[in-house]
């Protein structure tokens, strides 16, 4: 079993040097392109059961949000943020790690990947 779990988009550059910080420190790392294997609603639960921050901070605010001409205030509680990244995953923070019984939103992702393992 690994030591942690990045949720990754191969695509983010945040995304990216966090797991290559995971990688320099010699971490056995799984590395879930939730793009390609999008979580499910038991497995967004179980994120948001272990994540250190509210359900709106996992929902990203950017261009395809804008796009889908969505509401931010609409998307605070639990209930609408599964519901939402079930139909949208790439609305998803990234990277978030996971280990331990705990899960983080790793933005700035250098120094949140130092603080998270070491």
């Amino acid at each position: 079993m690994a030591d942690l779990t990045i949720l990754h988009n191969p695509r983010c550059s945040s995304s990216r040097t966090a797991l290559g910080e995971l990688e320099a420190r010699q971490l056995d790392v799984e590395v879930v392109e939730y793009l390609k294997t999008p979580l499910d609603r038991a497995g967004l639960e179980a994120l948001l059961d272990q994540l250190e921050s509210e359900p709106a901070s996992l929902v990203r605010h950017d261009k395809r949000f804008g796009e889908l001409e969505l509401d931010p205030d609409g998307y605070t509680d639990r209930e609408s943020v599964v519901a939402l990244l079930i139909e949208y995953p790439e609305l998803m923070q990234r990277p978030i790690l996971v280990s331990g019984g705990r899960a983080v939103i790793a933005r700035p992702a250098a120094q949140v990947v130092a603080e998270f393992v070491d």
